[in-house]
């Protein structure tokens, strides 16, 4: 045993005995059993108590499954990939998975065995009902898909069982048919034994010869577990995945798309994240929550349900013609929308700063609005001064920028002001498409975000616009001379009649 490992196994053997030292080993069968028709991990967990210590279950691909895996994670992982120097601990095979025991000092030895075989056997009965039901549930899956594109999310949230959930993240991935095949096998066994052991909803599909992979949880979920598993079947198939930023469930379509769009721009065998660059530097983790909850609820605070929803729809795919199928509605009733929510907010709904402020407040879970006047929507400071003061904006924005250097700063500055459209900030920036095409992809890589992301768009819109000079304008843009790196054309005069 490591050291690591036994400190824990002695930590958890200084607990009192969670269960009485004499036990017949039919009183633990039958204790198990009443636990295994219990959801979650109500199985590890009556194993760990009759153990008098820990029982977790290493899976190759899905990671550990336990009802503490704080104490007992690191050492059941590092015990099922050695078990030879591991002796102490019980450990067991569960087809590809691996079920470790950890047994405290007071408990018989005699009762160890009888509990992992139990366990074990308990284990696979699960897992043979999973397969029994495969195909059932596979097309359901499909289905609650199918759902959520269609905008039908309370129904697809009915359909799995998850009346709270309010967020979806969305994973593409495709390739080989073969290597598809075979990640779809890997992910859906994964996928069943994390639904048979936690409270997560993941779905998992075969959309032609596309996976699909689906995380439905709450507003404070956290996706990690499926990003890393997702990633590491897109690297062992050599599959191309990309990933949309955490949606609202009626905004399941714009995740869609933009899992798509971000899926073009990732290397054979990963996966991308559209704005895993942002990691801790993302507003949403840079300002306390609430200060940004409190901030949110006064700035939305005059919108009902279906105007913040109409707002969050355009923002997040760029254009009312683009947000009308999401909504239901035609393009023009979208404008119309668009034009009685600009004077409830008191803001003009078509400058960049303002766009990025409102998907930013839009971005945090709803909570109640507070008692006060609604909070302003201004070009300027592009980071409201009730997030953070002048000094805390200029070190964050300071931080998620510093891996470009001025010109590419201009250059995605002056795209970013432009809606992100290349043509117009070419043509005021005095380059070739080509070549701010280019220039693009070179922020896009130093900074590891995707810029088809709105999300992304927004935070670096707010962070170049609050560290920009005087200077950082197209007209000061250093130039090197050549056809696609040329100053602005002159006019041609103008010829009197």
């Amino acid at each position: 045993m490591t050291a690591n490992s036994a400190d824990q196994a002695q930590h958890l053997g200084d607990r009192p005995p969670a269960s009485p030292v004499k036990m017949t080993h039919y009183q633990v069968v039958q204790r198990l059993t009443h636990a295994a028709a219990r959801p979650g991990t109500s199985l590890l967990d009556e194993a760990a108590a009759l153990a008098d210590g820990w029982a977790v279950l290493v899976d190759p691909v899905a990671g550990a499954f336990s009802g503490d895996l704080k104490t007992a994670g690191c050492a059941a992982v590092h015990a099922a990939a050695h078990p030879q120097a591991h002796p102490h601990l019980t450990i067991r095979r569960v087809g590809a998975a691996v079920l470790v025991l950890g047994p405290g000092a007071s408990v018989p030895a005699s009762r160890i065995p009888v509990i992992a075989r139990t366990t074990v056997e308990l284990l696979r009965v699960r897992a043979q009902q999973a397969d029994k039901m495969r195909g059932i549930e596979q097309r359901m899956h499909t289905a609650v898909l199918r759902l959520l594109l269609r905008g039908e999310h309370r129904l697809a949230a009915d359909v799995v069982g998850c009346v709270t959930a309010v967020q979806a993240t969305m994973y593409r991935l495709t390739g080989d048919p073969r290597a598809t095949q075979a990640a779809y096998q890997v992910l859906w066994r994964t996928a069943q034994l994390n639904g048979a052991l936690s409270q997560t909803h993941r779905l998992v599909c075969l959309d032609g010869t596309e996976l699909v992979v689906v995380d439905i949880h709450g507003a404070d979920g956290d996706p990690d577990l499926t990003h890393s598993l997702t990633a590491r079947t897109a690297e062992q198939h050599q599959l191309t995945g990309g990933a949309a930023d955490p949606a609202p469930l009626d905004m399941a379509p714009i995740a869609w798309a933009e899992a798509g769009a971000v899926r073009k721009g990732a290397a054979k065998g990963s996966l991308r994240i559209a704005t895993e660059g942002l990691a801790e530097l993302g507003l949403l983790r840079a300002v306390p929550p609430a200060r940004l909850a409190a901030w949110s609820a006064a700035v939305l605070q005059s919108l009902d349900s279906a105007q913040r929803r109409t707002l969050e729809a355009y923002l997040r795919s760029g254009t009312a013609q683009a947000a009308a199928p999401v909504l239901s509605v035609s393009e023009n009733t979208v404008r119309t929308r668009l034009r009685e929510i600009s004077p409830l907010l008191a803001a003009d709904l078509d400058h960049p700063t303002v766009q990025a402020q409102l998907l930013l407040a839009l971005r945090v879970p709803p909570s109640p609005p507070p008692a006060t006047s609604p909070a302003g929507l201004l070009p300027g400071p592009p980071v409201p001064a009730e997030l953070l003061n002048a000094h805390q904006a200029k070190s964050w924005a300071s931080a998620l920028l510093e891996p470009l250097d001025r010109p590419l700063r201009i250059a995605l500055r002056c795209w970013l002001q432009h809606h992100g459209r290349t043509a117009p900030a070419a043509a005021e920036l005095g380059l070739a498409r080509s070549t701010l095409t280019a220039w693009l992809d070179r922020c896009s890589h130093k900074l590891n975000l995707d810029l088809n992301s709105a999300t992304a768009r927004a935070e670096l819109h707010l962070a170049i616009e609050t560290v920009a000079g005087p200077d950082d304008v197209p007209a000061a843009l250093p130039r090197r001379g050549g056809r696609t790196y040329r100053g602005p054309r002159p006019q041609a005069p103008s010829t009197g009649s």
